[in-house]
């Protein structure tokens, strides 16, 4: 997506932590503009007082919805109306979703049909299907207002919750992430196997919805090298090349 983006944010108060909306603002700021910024919840539920502090310092506006029955709530119905209605009133590029709650994945498929991107932010626990419907979903336990930049590949299977990298063992055993990897870098390679690791996360991006800093790695090339199962070479260039050598050499 071109930089200076414009992205509608859509946040599903009951469903997301408040503590990690600036860490999702700073992240959406790499995609593009987020001026559309709108979290949905009934605001009389004790429940929702964190939120309440966030709204105004994060520039937030407030949607309310009340509770129609004591088991259900209408805020869901409430977002989805208004990502359609934005889709084609204000005409945004992007969305972002801040929901653990997989109830929005149609949502998400008639956004992405539209040729809207959508990124999806959730807990590690949000059910599969809204994970891979989106875009790029990134997991919030593993999103700090300081990540790194990457140079853009999502992953499949993400590992169970948790604070820093997978470690070597895990990701060999994840054979999800280890096949993706090497058909990605395969499909990528030079008639010498080597390819760019920028060309290997162009080539899986239109595979996975997942973010590589679900693993805990704040680039490709860190979740490739702690694989252990490639090589790569820096040749002094703002590129880092990956072959697998199960390819052989040339």
């Amino acid at each position: 997506m071109a930089a200076g983006a414009r992205i509608a944010l859509l946040i599903d108060a009951d469903n997301a932590p408040a503590a990690k909306i600036g860490a999702v603002l700073n992240d959406l700021a790499t995609y593009g503009e987020c001026n559309i910024r709108r979290a949905y919840g009934n605001w009389t539920k004790p429940g929702l007082k964190g939120w309440i502090e966030e709204l105004h310092p994060a520039a937030i506006r407030p949607m309310q919805q009340f509770d129609l029955t004591t088991q259900k709530n209408a805020s869901d119905m409430a977002l989805a109306i208004d990502a359609v209605e934005l889709l084609y009133a204000a005409r945004p590029e992007a969305f972002a979703i801040v929901s653990s709650d997989s109830d929005f994945t149609p949502l998400v498929h008639y956004l992405r049909e539209k040729g809207a991107a959508v990124y999806g932010y959730g807990r590690a626990m949000t059910p599969e299907p809204f994970q891979s419907a989106c875009t790029k979903f990134t997991v919030l336990e593993q999103l700090d207002e300081d990540d790194d930049e990457d140079d853009g590949v999502d992953q499949p299977d993400a590992p169970s919750r948790r604070r820093g990298p997978v470690p070597t063992a895990e990701l060999k055993g994840n054979s999800g992430l280890v096949r993706l990897l090497r058909s990605a870098i395969k499909a990528a390679a030079g008639e010498d196997g080597w390819a760019t690791v920028q060309q290997v996360g162009h080539q899986i991006r239109n595979q996975s919805s997942l973010d590589w800093r679900n693993y805990g790695y704040g680039t490709l090339t860190k979740l490739l090298t702690a694989t252990e199962l490639f090589e790569l070479k820096d040749e002094g260039t703002p590129q880092v090349a990956v072959r697998d050598p199960r390819e052989g050499r040339h």
